[in-house]
This record gives structure tokens, C-alpha cells and sequence, in this order.
């Protein structure tokens, strides 16, 4: 079944590609290999020389060597952009930077490799799991299947693979986006204050809002955070000083005081009692992300310009279910969505919504990718059902920067995460104008956009006289006259034409008649099918099985 909402391409053209920074202050002391698809960056490490990067070049920056110093007290590293730039941080696992690659190191990125680099990507920020590929061949598919994350054990019980899992989440949209970004990268080491200024908040509202939202104090929920982490990557394999710095502790004493005072046990005896069970060796998503980055950093350096491997292998998330929206984005090849008993397809290049509350599988087939590019609230987005729009191939550079800037620190001054609701919005109404003929008066068709845009918000009541430049009478005159001679229809007939024709696209994607009564602004279904009807000579349900029947 294809998706409801499902709309034909649009044309209108992606937004310019702003700059962006990774400074110091944004807490990273892990190692980070850096890949610029297109555009330049810039790298510069402990006050030397600029290392400048173009398409097809990588670099790998170790950690900070100043790891126990105070984040402020960082200042000698920086990663900047230029305008038009799509670059991908991946964040491997500590050891290899200090042990294996101790110096920035530019490398080349082969071609055949991209798309390898940016399903990595997605791995290791959303809840997929998959498989990566074998640094000793790298032909080979690694046979590491992460598992899904585990429960968080009580204090003094035996805490296996099994038994640990993230804590609360906040509800608070800055509470919930620091905590976000603390369950991807642990080891952030910024002040309540520094998180607070990104986030937009106070750092009283910030504190205020995670003891409100999960009965922990800030400090106790990261703590509880960073030893969750722990347990997953001792539970793969990692040594207690790797892991130590992976999340975000300044010593290894540190981390053993906190995880003996968690767990009941030391590191090192936590480590020893999970591969002392049977079956013993499963990895978490987390972890399996972090050595499947680790594997790729081998390669690199081991074999120089390996060959690329011949597919890229599925992935699928567990089942679980989000308190938001979130927005999800088919870069190549195709996936599917399981709610329930339903599945719902997903094409290359359309945006799904998914809707928060609702349990749920996605799912990428061979040689696919995927990326998410958002969240939304559910104050800032009524949705009950999945929601689609398409973007044209042109729109791939643009999305893939989106998707940097939703996870992870790369991201241009002043970065608003809600602009995503915007564009996708923007991108809808440029696509439904696809179904009705629109008037090429400027004033009277930013008017049919703005309609567009808001059809199932506001019932359509679009305002004509918005511009105060002229008498408001007189400009409503001529936006009526224009849709009249532009269209041949008055505006109120437009308005209900745009409604019934979006309703004919979204009832042929498969969309219940109740779902589209509600996207269409009509508050009760009989209203709606009345409607419907008299506009195209069927019901909603008869419409809906017969296009379905055309298309068997």
C-alpha cells in the first residue's frame, strides 16, 4: 500500500545551502572522521594550519587531547563550511584515534563509497539496525546484527546485555532536544548553561523542565545516561579506558566509582559476568554503529582505496514508538512503514512524517537509505496518520544537510530546528498546486499558495487584503477578477475545486475518507462525502475502490 498524502512532484527549488561550524564549545573531545560530499570545509587542530577539504575528501581529527580540561577551555579546534557544503560527521569509538590514527589525517573518499558513508550515518542516529562491512575484507558483509537496546538494570542486581535502556525522555521541546543529543554522543561535556543558550532557554527552565519531565535532575539523568552507554559498550567488547572517554568520563577511577555505585560492580566485573553467559557477544545499535565506524577508519588506513562493496545490505528499527513526529526521508532505493497491520511503502525522495504515539517498524530493502530530517511536537503538528510530500533529485543536498544539522553539531549560526516544519510545508503546497489551475497574478496567487498551505488548519479562510498599501476593497476586487479570468473560476469555486482535487490525490494514496475529511478542513465526514460527490459523481469510497481496482 503506498502512503496517504502522497503528491506528484513539485517544482519549486531547494533553499541555498547556509554555512556551518563544530566548535570546541559544542563538547566534542571523541575522535571524529569528517567526509564533505560537496563544497569545502575547513579542520583546524590545536592552533596549527587549516587543513581545507573538497568533495570526495575525508578527515579524521582524534580527540582532544585536553579531554579533562573544562569545555571552555578548548579553543584550539574548529570545523567550519562553506555556503553550499553537505559534510558528514561520523563519531567512531575513542580507541582508534588515540591508538591507531594519533594525527589529523586527510584521506580520499572513492565514490562507490558515499552512500555507504551515508546509510553509516543514519545507523548511528536513529534507531535502525544493519550490518556493516569486514575491515579485514572489504567485500564482505560483517556478521554483527545489532540488537535492540536493552532495559537499564536496578541498582545491585546483575546487569547483563540484556537488562539496560536509555532513562526517561524529557517532554519539553529544549529539555528533550540537549537530552537527544546526549543519548547520540554521551561524552558532551557542556555546562547546563551552554546547553540552555542552544536550546534557546535558561538554564533554570532547562533544569526545571528535566526534573518536571523524568523525576532526575539534569546532572542524574546525564550520569544515568553515560552509564547506560557504558554497560552497552563494555557488553561489545570495549576496554574500560575506551570506554571511559567514549562517555563523556574524565578517568577511568571516575567512571568505576559512578558505575559501581549505579550497578553494584566494577566495570571490569560487569565485563567479565556478560561474556561469561551463554550467547554472550550481542551488541546494542549503539555499539554496533560505533564498530562498524571503527571497521571503516581500519579499512582507510589498512588498505588505502578498498573496493566498494557491491550492495548495501537492509536494515530495520525495532518496534517502538515516539512522543513526536518524526520526519524521515528516502534518499535511495525503497523502505516500508509498519503500523499495526498496515504497511505503508516509501519511494525514493519522499519525506515521511511519522506520527508520534503510534507503534511502528520502518524498514530499509537492499541498496536502500534513508535519513531523518526533523521532529515535531505534537502542539506543533496535528497528525494522526502518516503524512508524505516528494522532493525532486534537486532537493538531495539540501535534505542531506537538513538531516546533519537535525543530529549532530555541524550546523549554521542560529539553526532553528522547527524550519523543517516550514519547508515541508512549503513543499506540499508547491505540489497540490500541481492539481488545480492557478493564477499567474502575484497577489492573487500567493493567496491560492497561502490556501494551499493552510487547507485542514483553518477551514481555508484565507485573508485577500493582507497588503495595506492600497484601499483593502479595490484588492480584493482584483484578486477576485484575477481568479475569474485566470482560472474561470470565482474564488470560492477555486477554493472548493483545490479541496476536492487534493481529496481525489489523497484518497487514491490509499488514505481513509475520515483522514482526508480532516486534511481537506472539513470537520465531519457526511460534509465531507457530500462534498465530494457532487464535485466528482461518486462517493469517497466508491472513488477510492475504484482507482484501486484500475491499479491491480
Amino acid at each position: 500500500m503506498s502512503l496517504p498524502s502522497s503528491f506528484a512532484a513539485g517544482s519549486a527549488c531547494p533553499p541555498a545551502i547556509p554555512g556551518a561550524r563544530w566548535s570546541p564549545a559544542d563538547g566534542h573531545v571523541r575522535p571524529l572522521l569528517l567526509w564533505v560530499r560537496t563544497g569545502t570545509a575547513h579542520v583546524r587542530l590545536d592552533g596549527g594550519p587549516t587543513l581545507h577539504l573538497s568533495s570526495g575528501e575525508g578527515a579524521w581529527i582524534p580527540a582532544d587531547s585536553r579531554a579533562e580540561a573544562p569545555a571552555d577551555a578548548r579553543a584550539g579546534w574548529a570545523i567550519t563550511t562553506e555556503p553550499g557544503t553537505v559534510a558528514f560527521p561520523l563519531c567512531p569509538h575513542v580507541g582508534v584515534g588515540t591508538r591507531e590514527l594519533p594525527e589529523l589525517t586527510r584521506f580520499d573518499v572513492p565514490g562507490d563509497w558515499q552512500d555507504w558513508l551515508i546509510q553509516l550515518f543514519n545507523l548511528q542516529v536513529t534507531p535502525f539496525s544493519g550490518h556493516g562491512y569486514s575491515p579485514e575484507s572489504v567485500a564482505e558483509l560483517l556478521r554483527r546484527p545489532g540488537t535492540h537496546p536493552p532495559a537499564l538494570p536496578a541498582p545491585g542486581r546483575d546487569p547483563s546485555p540484556e537488562g539496560f535502556a536509555s532513562p526517561a525522555m524529557p517532554q519539553a521541546r529544549g529539555a528533550r532536544a540537549v537530552a537527544e543529543e546526549l543519548m547520540r554522543d554521551p561524552g558532551l561535556d557542556l555546562t547546563v548553561e551552554r546547553w540552555a543558550a542552544r536550546v534557546l532557554s535558561s538554564a533554570r527552565t532547562l533544569r526545571r523542565d528535566f526534573l518536571a519531565g523524568t523525576g532526575l535532575t539534569f546532572e542524574q539523568w546525564r550520569l544515568h545516561c553515560r552509564l547506560g552507554a557504558a554497560a552497552e559498550f563494555l557488553a561489545a567488547g570495549y576496554d574500560v579506558d575506551q570506554v571511559a572517554a567514549l562517555v563523556g568520563f574524565a578517568s577511568r577511577n571516575g567512571l568505576t566509582r559512578a558505575f559501581k555505585g549505579r550497578f553494584g560492580m566494577t566495570p571490569h566485573e560487569f565485563g567479565r559476568k556478560v561474556f561469561a553467559r551463554p550467547g554472550a557477544g550481542g551488541m546494542t545499535r549503539r555499539a554496533a554503529a560505533a564498530r562498524q565506524t571503527d571497521d571503516l577508519i581500519r579499512m582507510m588506513r589498512e588498505t588505502g582505496t578498498p573496493a566498494a562493496p557491491e550492495m548495501l545490505p537492509p536494515a530495520s528499527t525495532p518496534s517502538h514508538t515516539n512522543d513526536i513526529h518524526v520526519l524521515s526521508w528516502m534518499y535511495r532505493g525503497s523502505g516500508y512503514l509498519d503500523i499495526g497491520d498496515r504497511r505503508y511503502e516509501r519511494e525514493r525522495g519522499v519525506a515521511t512524517w511519522i506520527p508520534a504515539e503510534l507503534e511502528h517498524v520502518t524498514g530499509l530493502r537492499e541498496n536502500s537509505v534513508s535519513l531523518p530530517l526533523g521532529n515535531a511536537s505534537t502542539a506543533d503538528l496535528h497528525l494522526t496518520a502518516p503524512l508524505q510530500v516528494r522532493f525532486s533529485p534537486a532537493w538531495d543536498d539540501y535534505l542531506m544537510f537538513c538531516s546533519i544539522s537535525a543530529r549532530s553539531a555541524l550546523r549554521p549560526d542560529g539553526h532553528d530546528p522547527r524550519h523543517i516544519l516550514d519547508l515541508f510545508t512549503e513543499q506540499v503546497a508547491a505540489q497540490r498546486a500541481l492539481s488545480v489551475p492557478m493564477p499567474t497574478d502575484p497577489r492573487a496567487r500567493a493567496v491560492a499558495m497561502e490556501f494551499l498551505r493552510r487547507i485542514g488548519e483553518t477551514g481555508g479562510a484565507v485573508d485577500v487584503t493582507a497588503d495595506g498599501t492600497q484601499d483593502a476593497a479595490g484588492i480584493r476586487a482584483e484578486i477576485h477578477r484575477a481568479f475569474r479570468d485566470e482560472t474561470g473560476m470565482t474564488l470560492g469555486r477555486w477554493r472548493y475545486a483545490a479541496r476536492m482535487r487534493v481529496a481525489r490525490d489523497l484518497l487514491a494514496g490509499g488514505a481513509p475518507p475520515s483522514t482526508v475529511a480532516r486534511r481537506t478542513g472539513y470537520a465531519h465526514l457526511p460534509t465531507f462525502s457530500t462534498a465530494f460527490s457532487r464535485f466528482h459523481g461518486l462517493s469517497p469510497r466508491e472513488y477510492q475502490e475504484r482507482e484501486a481496482a484500475r491499479s491491480r
